[in-house]
């Protein structure tokens, strides 16, 4: 295979030499060049609605002069383009003398495959699908008034040169597949979803077994909201449930433990470090070495391998995600998680798998110690205060809880709290712990990338809840 670098219309060594110049005198730096192809098929209203290929390449040049960077990209792989880029980079250093960091530590760590998901299988049997997925559910139900199905892959490689000449070099592959239902009955019309993805080919998740759960379960959600009484607001102790719920604890603690909310003192847990920031027992985890996992990384976009980050520890704040530029800064050591959109992006510190780890408690345990409160299934969309903490989640599936027992579902639960308090009010923790199905995608400063969440049950005491009881 022709490696990025041999793109450009010079050699190899020419390209090396102009790396080494822009970043020399810099405190750090890269050159980054990524390769990407993405396809995606949306199946509407018993239709094909969309259908896109698209393939993209590129550099990002990067100098890091303290807390200054310079910074341009270009789409085009030539000596001409890589000698302007050269020229904007190097100004950050006008005036700076700062000594180079050691370049990231190698690895031979594979944690997926190379399969290109964009080639096999073909466009015409990925719009079979959608269509049968399509068909499937209007025969299951005549409440389903619409289906949208999708399927996306993308395919990327990335290499990233450093100023000692050295070249890191990544092949990833990413799918995902989404089924959405709309079930009506009268006026009243209610939706349920379920998608599912990862690191690796669509192999598994075009086997009938496979796309029949998905479809199955945005249906089972979508009948079940179709008969959910609007939800009570209030306080209540909440459960939360395995798996993708811990997308509340992405949001309204990881950002918070991002190395660069923190060096800027923006975060709700600046300044927390070695003290107790949740409740005993609850260990959180940023995880980027789970093979095939939608946020894994074999290197991040800096190069340096990803790892397995404890941040809580038994409630007790112990770490930071960090890029290299962050962590120098905060005399602290890179942790793999410096991550970029694409070429036309700086890195900066992000997420990959964040969960809680798994407790000692059964699900039905836990349920069965609340007198009166919420089951939350899974949540939808939710706004968070990275500097204070404040949250507001929308749960998309969620039931009431009554003498130990789940309930009638509740449509229109909205979860309101703070970040280190919510953690401060976990009582119960599950032994559960369970990843998501592949669906994360996270937004920072403008930049989206995949990740993943997870959790086991939780039980949190005394929750606000905003409801659409009258």
């Amino acid at each position: 295979m022709i490696t990025l670098l041999q793109r450009f219309d010079i050699g190899e060594e020419q390209i090396r030499r102009i790396v080494a110049d822009t970043i020399n005198g810099a405190d750090d730096g890269e050159l980054f060049l990524e390769y990407r192809e993405g396809e995606t098929l949306v199946f509407d209203n018993g239709r094909l609605k969309t259908a896109s290929f698209n393939t993209d390449q590129g550099f990002g040049m990067r100098a890091v002069a303290g807390e200054a960077a310079g910074y341009a990209h270009s789409s085009e792989l030539s000596h001409a383009a890589l000698l302007r880029a050269s020229d904007a980079v190097s100004a950050v250093k006008d005036g700076y003398s700062g000594t180079l960091a050691a370049a990231p530590a190698g690895t031979n760590a594979s944690l997926y495959g190379d399969a290109n998901p964009t080639a096999d299988p073909q466009f015409e049997a990925k719009a079979k699908l959608l269509s049968k997925i399509d068909a499937y559910l209007r025969d299951m139900d005549e409440r389903v008034r619409q289906v949208t199905a999708s399927i996306a892959g993308s395919w990327q490689v990335v290499e990233i040169v450093r100023a000692d000449g050295r070249v890191a070099r990544d092949v990833r592959p990413l799918v995902r597949i989404n089924v959405a239902v709309v079930v009506g009955d009268g006026d009243r019309q209610e939706t349920g979803s379920y998608g599912m993805g990862g690191r690796k080919g669509f192999g598994e998740f075009l086997a009938e077994e496979s796309w029949r759960r998905a479809a199955d379960e945005a249906l089972r959600q979508a009948l079940v909201n179709l008969d959910a009484a609007p939800a009570p607001a209030g306080t209540f102790d909440i459960v939360l449930s395995s798996g993708w719920p811990g997308v509340m604890l992405h949001e309204a603690v990881g950002h918070g433990l991002e190395g660069d909310f923190n060096r800027k003192k923006t975060s709700a847990f600046s300044g927390l470090m070695g003290q107790q920031v949740a409740a005993k027992g609850v260990t959180v985890v940023d995880d980027g070495t789970i093979a095939e996992r939608r946020g894994s990384l074999t290197i991040d976009d800096e190069g340096t391998p990803s790892g397995r980050n404890v941040l809580i520890e038994d409630g007790r704040l112990v770490g930071y995600m960090q890029d290299r530029q962050n962590a120098r800064l905060m005399g602290m050591k890179a942790t793999g998680n410096g991550r970029r959109e694409s070429y036309a992006h700086e890195p900066m510190p992000r997420m990959t798998n964040t969960y809680m780890t798994g407790g000692e408690h059964t699900p039905e345990e836990i349920i069965s110690s609340v007198k009166k409160g919420i089951y939350a299934v899974s949540f939808g969309g939710g706004q968070v205060d990275i500097t204070s903490g404040k949250f507001v989640f929308g749960c998309t599936e969620a039931y009431m809880i009554e003498d130990g027992k789940v309930g009638r579902p509740i449509k229109g639960a909205m979860l309101i709290g703070n970040g280190p308090d919510a953690m401060h009010r976990v009582s119960m923790v599950g032994n559960d712990m369970k990843l998501d199905t592949g669906i994360g995608m996270c937004g920072k400063a403008g930049q989206g990338v995949p990740v993943g969440v997870g959790q086991p049950h939780l039980r949190m005491n005394q929750m606000t809840v905003g409801g659409t009881q009258a």
